[in-house]
C-alpha cells in the first residue's frame, strides 16, 4: 500500500487506491498474514537443513528431454512441471505444480488421457475488462488443478505487450498496468479461493521471445517503475499471489532470477512482499542467485542441462556449510514458502467435489463472448438468423475447430484437439510448435443457429476458387489464423500463408465480406477498406466456434474492448525491425526499451501517431452516450459521469477514463473503467478514483513517486482516442512511497 509523506506530522498515511480493500478486509487479511507469518516462523525452526533444502528445488516428474521419470520423484506423484517434497513429521504438504495460464495443462500427453478445460487466450480475457469474469475463471482452474493432485498453478502470465510481434503475447493480458493488474489479480484471487498457489509471471520484461535465454532487456530504472513493475507491484496488492516467477532475460544487465535489484530491492524491500520467488524452468546458471532474491529454483534438470548443475541441490548446500549462504538467508527461504502454503491454505483439508465440466464449459463460453472484439461494422452484422440466404464460409479450417496457441500453456481439451498441424523450427521449444485446433467449428455453430441459410465451407487454399464460391453468395464469413508460439517471435505483422491476398481477392468479389480474425497479436489489414465487417476472435477456447457463431448472429451483443493498439503499419512501433531477427538460436542481443513507460497506446499518444484501431476500442449492436463529466482534484482524481444506453437492444459499455495531461507534461494513462450491462434507455452513474501512482512519476533518487501540483486534464472516452468528454482540476504536490 501507498505511504504518503505528511511533512507537518512526519507521520506516513495512507495514499488512495482505484481499487481499495474494505476496513474489514484489511483486518481480516493482517489477521490472516499475522498467523501465517508466526506459523512459517516456528515450522522452519523445528526443521533440519536437509529438511530446508528439500524445500528449495523443485524437480520435473519427467524430464521433458529424455523422457524418462526421474527416480528421485515417487510414481504417485502426478505428472506436471515440477514437485517438491513435503515434510510430513511437520505437516508441511509437497507442492505439485502444474502450467495452467489457460488451463491445466498435459505436457506431452504423459498422464494418458488427461483433459482439462481450455479457456480462450489471455488477450481474450483482457479484453472482457472484467475481473470478476478473471476471478471465476481462476476458480475453475484451481478446482481442475486440485482435482489432478496440483496445488501450485504457475497461471498469472501478465507481462505488458510492448511488441505486438511477441509469440507469448496471446498468454498475457495487455499492454496497460491498470488493465493488467485487475485482470491478473482477478484470477489469483479465484485460484487460491480455491486453495491453490497461484502466480505472476514474469518479473520482469519478457517481452520478446527471440533468443530469450540470452536477450538482455535495457530499460530506465524509474519508467520501468512506471509500466510493467506498476502492473506486478498493483496486481501483488490485490491478490497476494502466493509466489512470483522470475523471467528468462536480463534486466539492465542480470539476469531476472538473479537481479538483486530488481528482487531485493524492489520486490522484497519496497514491495515487502511476502510470498516466495520461483525461477523459470532452466533460468538458474548459478548457486549465489539465492543471495540476490532467488528462493527457489524451478525445474532443477533443466538447469543442468543447460548450465551444468542442479544449483540449488548440492552447490547451494555446499555454499551453505561453507559460510556462503548465511543461516538467516536460509531461513528466509523457507519460511517464504511456508508462509504461503498457509497463507493460501494448501495445508487445509479440501472436501472434494466432482468437476462440474459443463460448468467450466460455460465459464470457457462466457470469457469467448465477452473478450470478441467487433473492429468494424458497416450495417452488415448481426446477420438475421431466420433469413433464408446463402453464406461462404472460407478458410481457418472453420468447418473442423478453432485455433489456440503454443508453447507450455498448450492445453488438451476433453475430447482431445479437432486436428493438430506441426509447424517446427528451431531452438528448445520447436516440438512444442504445433497449430493445434480445439473442436468447436464455427461453421457447425453458424448452421445451427441460421438453420434456413445455405452454409458452403472452401478451404482458401486457392484465392481465385475461394472468389468464385464468394461471388454465387450474398454473406461470406472468411476466417483468417496467425499462429503464435513460446518461444518464437513473428517476424512482421501479416497474416501467414498468403490470407491477405486470400481475403483480398475474396472482397474484390464480393464487398459483404466479413473478416473473422484468430490471432494471438494484433495483425496488419491491407484489406480493411474493402471488408464490411472485421471481428477479433482472438484464440477463443474450447467453445470458441460457439461464441463467434453467436456474435455474427446478434444472439451476444459483442462487448469486448482491445487490450492492446492495432498499429496501421509496424513503423508506427517503437523498434519497427524485429530484435534479433535473423540471428541464429542463442545469439545474445540487446532490446533498448527506448519507449519506457510509453507503452502501447501512451506511445501512439506520445508520438501523435493514430493506428488502425485504438486500445480500448470495441463496437456494438447498440450505442451509448456519455455526458456529465465531474472531477474533483486534491490528493488524487475522481471523477463521476452518466452513461446511457441510446440504442434498441441491450447491451454492454466499457467507459474509460484517461489522463491527457499532468500540470503541462502531456502524458497518457488509463485511470479507471467500468463494465455496464444496459437495457435500451436506461442509464446509470459511475464514479472512478485513480490511483495517484498513474498521475505520478517515480523519482529513483528518492525511490518516491511525485505528483507535480498543477493542472491535471482527464478525458472520458470509448477508447484511447475516441476521447469524448474532457475536464481539468488542480493537485497539490506529493510524494509517496511504496
Amino acid at each position: 500500500m501507498l505511504k504518503k509523506n505528511n511533512k507537518k506530522t512526519g507521520l506516513a498515511v495512507s495514499a488512495s487506491l482505484l481499487l481499495s480493500f474494505t476496513q474489514a478486509g484489511l483486518a481480516a487479511s493482517a489477521q490472516q498474514d499475522s498467523s501465517a507469518d508466526e506459523r512459517a516462523r516456528k515450522t522452519e525452526q523445528k526443521m533440519t537443513n536437509a529438511e530446508r533444502y528439500s524445500l528449495l528445488y523443485s524437480l520435473m516428474p519427467v524430464h521433458l528431454v529424455f523422457g524418462g521419470r526421474d527416480k528421485r520423484v515417487s510414481d504417485e506423484v502426478p505428472v506436471g512441471a515440477g514437485h517438491v517434497p513435503g515434510v510430513p513429521r511437520l505437516g508441511v504438504p509437497a507442492l505439485s505444480m502444474t502450467d495452467a495460464s489457460l488451463g491445466v495443462t498435459n505436457p506431452h500427453n504423459f498422464r494418458t488421457g488427461d483433459s482439462a478445460t481450455a479457456l480462450p487466450a489471455g488477450l481474450a480475457l483482457g479484453a472482457t475488462f472484467n475481473p470478476q469474469l478473471a476471478k471465476e475463471a481462476g476458480a475453475m482452474l484451481g478446482r481442475e488443478a486440485r482435482s489432478k493432485g496440483f496445488n501450485v498453478l504457475l497461471g498469472g502470465g501478465m507481462n505488458l505487450a510492448r511488441d505486438p510481434r511477441n509469440g507469448r503475447n496471446f498468454e498475457y493480458i495487455s499492454e496497460d498496468p491498470l488493465l493488467s493488474a485487475r485482470i491478473a489479480a482477478g484470477a489469483i484471487n479465484g485460484t487460491q479461493s480455491e486453495g491453490v498457489i497461484s502466480m505472476v509471471k514474469h518479473l520482469s520484461l519478457n517481452g520478446n521471445e527471440t533468443n530469450r535465454h540470452w536477450l538482455n532487456a535495457v530499460i530506465d530504472a524509474a519508467e520501468h517503475r512506471e509500466s510493467d513493475l506498476l502492473a506486478f507491484q498493483m496486481a501483488i496488492e490485490l491478490a497476494q499471489p502466493g509466489s512470483i516467477m522470475c523471467a528468462y532475460n536480463k534486466v539492465n544487465g542480470e539476469y531476472s532470477c538473479g537481479n538483486e535489484h530488481l528482487l531485493n530491492d524492489v520486490l522484497k524491500k519496497s514491495w515487502a512482499y511476502k510470498g516466495w520467488v520461483m525461477s523459470d524452468w532452466g533460468a538458474v546458471q548459478d548457486w549465489s542467485y539465492a543471495l540476490k532474491g532467488l528462493d527457489q529454483e524451478s525445474g532443477a534438470q533443466l538447469d543442468k542441462l543447460a548450465w551444468g548443475k542442479e544449483w540449488f541441490n548440492e552447490p547451494l548446500q555446499a555454499a551453505h556449510a561453507e559460510g556462503k549462504l548465511p543461516d538467516k538467508r536460509l531461513s528466509d527461504m523457507v519460511q517464504r514458502i511456508l508462509r504461503s502454503i498457509y497463507a493460501v491454505g494448501v495445508d487445509k483439508p479440501v472436501k472434494e467435489t466432482p468437476i462440474d465440466l459443463d460448468q467450466h464449459n460455460q465459464i470457457a463460453l462466457e470469457v469467448a463472448r465477452q473478450g470478441i472484439v467487433l473492429l468494424k461494422n458497416e450495417a452488415i452484422l448481426p446477420l438475421q438468423s431466420e433469413k433464408t440466404m446463402r453464406i461462404a464460409v472460407i478458410g481457418g479450417l472453420a468447418d473442423t475447430g478453432v485455433l489456440s496457441g503454443a508453447g507450455s500453456s498448450q492445453v488438451i481439451p476433453r475430447g482431445g484437439f479437432a486436428t493438430v498441424i506441426p509447424v517446427g523450427g528451431q531452438g528448445l521449444m520447436a516440438n512444442q510448435r504445433k497449430q493445434s485446433f480445439l473442436p468447436s467449428a464455427p461453421k457447425s455453430e453458424l448452421q445451427k443457429l441460421m438453420p434456413k441459410a445455405s452454409i458452403t465451407y472452401d478451404s482458401g487454399a486457392f484465392p481465385v476458387e475461394a472468389a468464385i464460391l464468394a461471388k454465387q453468395s450474398d454473406v461470406v464469413v472468411l476466417f483468417a489464423t496467425r499462429h503464435e508460439a513460446e518461444g518464437f517471435d513473428s517476424p512482421d505483422l501479416s497474416l501467414p500463408f498468403g490470407q491477405d491476398a486470400l481475403i483480398d481477392a475474396v472482397a474484390s468479389a464480393n464487398p459483404n465480406t466479413i473478416v473473422v480474425l484468430q490471432t494471438g497479436n494484433p495483425v496488419a489489414m491491407p484489406w480493411h477498406t474493402k471488408v464490411k465487417a472485421i471481428v477479433e476472435a482472438w484464440y477463443p477456447g474450447q467453445a470458441g466456434g460457439q461464441a463467434i457463431a453467436e456474435v455474427l448472429t446478434g444472439q451476444v451483443n459483442p462487448s469486448g474492448h482491445l487490450p492492446m493498439t492495432f498499429p496501421a503499419d509496424i513503423g508506427q512501433t517503437p523498434r519497427p525491425e524485429l530484435p534479433g531477427f535473423g540471428t541464429p538460436f542463442g545469439t545474445p542481443l540487446t532490446v533498448n526499451y527506448s519507449e519506457g513507460a510509453e507503452v502501447g497506446y501512451r506511445w501512439f499518444a506520445k508520438k501523435d501517431e493514430k493506428p488502425l484501431f485504438a486500445f480500448g476500442h470495441g463496437l456494438s449492436y447498440t450505442s451509448f452516450a456519455f455526458d456529465d463529466l465531474k472531477v474533483s482534484g486534491g490528493e488524487t482524481i475522481t471523477a463521476s459521469f452518466t452513461v446511457t444506453n441510446t440504442g434498441k437492444r441491450k447491451g454492454i459499455d466499457v467507459p474509460q477514463l484517461y489522463l491527457t495531461d499532468a500540470a503541462g507534461d502531456k502524458r497518457v494513462r488509463l485511470l479507471g473503467f467500468e463494465r455496464l450491462e444496459l437495457e435500451p434507455g436506461e442509464a446509470r452513474r459511475v464514479s472512478v478514483k485513480a490511483d495517484p501512482r498513474l498521475l505520478a512519476r517515480f523519482d529513483t533518487a528518492s525511490n518516491q513517486w511525485h505528483v507535480n501540483a498543477g493542472e491535471y486534464r482527464v478525458a472520458l472516452g470509448e477508447s484511447a482516442q475516441a476521447l469524448l468528454l474532457t475536464a481539468t482540476t488542480d493537485l497539490v504536490e506529493q510524494r509517496f512511497v511504496d
